[in-house]
């Protein structure tokens, strides 16, 4: 088994993705909102109303479109890696392209709770 990793950085390509996956053969997908320190560090060097320590709410507050979308899935097999790459590359385009993302796969030993696709 092995867990996919995606970060996407176009948000408006997340309904395709999910789509996309679960055509591939994904049984469940989990979305979470996320930012990196590159777009932190571009944001917070235009304000000067921020705190030395800033949380992240105060950061992104209002400012949704700085928010990637990590999605992540635990897949069975060599085969259903290369098909969600596959399909995640058809839509966002190539990895090794500029801005479309980052996307890690690795083994998973153990997996609890996980059910069957379709139960």
């Amino acid at each position: 088994m092995f867990l996919v990793l995606y970060v996407l950085h176009d948000e408006t390509l997340l309904s395709e993705i999910l789509t996309a996956w679960e055509e591939a053969g994904v049984g469940g997908i989990t979305v979470l909102a996320s930012t990196g320190m590159g777009r932190i560090n571009k944001y917070t060097a235009l304000r000067e109303d921020i705190p030395l320590i800033p949380s992240l709410s105060i950061l992104l507050q209002d400012h949704e479109e700085l928010l990637n979308r990590t999605l992540f899935t635990i897949v069975d097999g060599q085969d259903m890696v290369d098909k969600v790459v596959e399909a995640t590359e058809k839509i966002a385009g190539k990895m090794i392209d500029h801005n479309t993302g980052i996307l890690a796969v690795l083994p998973v030993a153990q997996v609890y709770g996980l059910r069957p696709r379709g139960q």
